[in-house]
């Protein structure tokens, strides 16, 4: 699978997403990096995929073993004020709703926390190569 990202003008920091097939929205630069904040950053999208990995694992795991999970609400905030130093935090918070026990729910809470990309974040060791086209 290949993401694509490509300018929409010499002018703007504007750019399309496409996933696949799939396009996605744009991304922007925040105002107070000359951007128009008309997109979500990359950090946002980066923070997205956290939040999203961890609403569909829980969910996977729920119906998978007949847990009465109607829903849930994922709320990912983050603090990188010293990201230069290396640190980078991301606070998440799970709304589950349905009939659950307080078992189901400690339950759920841990199975979030063992979600690809959560692994991906914080015990592997990435590697990108960048060259030109």
């Amino acid at each position: 699978m290949t993401i694509t990202v490509t300018s929409q003008s010499a002018t703007s920091y504007r750019h399309d997403i496409q996933i696949a097939e799939l396009p996605l929205l744009a991304t922007d630069m925040p105002t107070e990096l000359g951007g128009e904040s008309s997109a979500p950053d990359p950090h946002d999208y980066f923070d997205t995929a956290l939040g999203a990995c961890k609403a569909l694992t829980v969910t996977q795991y729920a119906r998978a073993r007949g847990i009465p999970l109607t829903g849930i609400q994922v709320a990912v905030s983050r603090d990188n004020s010293k990201e230069r130093e290396g640190h980078y935090t991301l606070n998440v918070s799970l709304t589950l709703q349905g009939e659950l026990s307080d078992e189901q729910r400690a339950k759920l809470l841990a199975i979030a926390d063992k979600c690809p990309v959560h692994k991906l974040m914080t015990s592997t060791e990435i590697h990108v190569e960048t060259q030109l086209a």
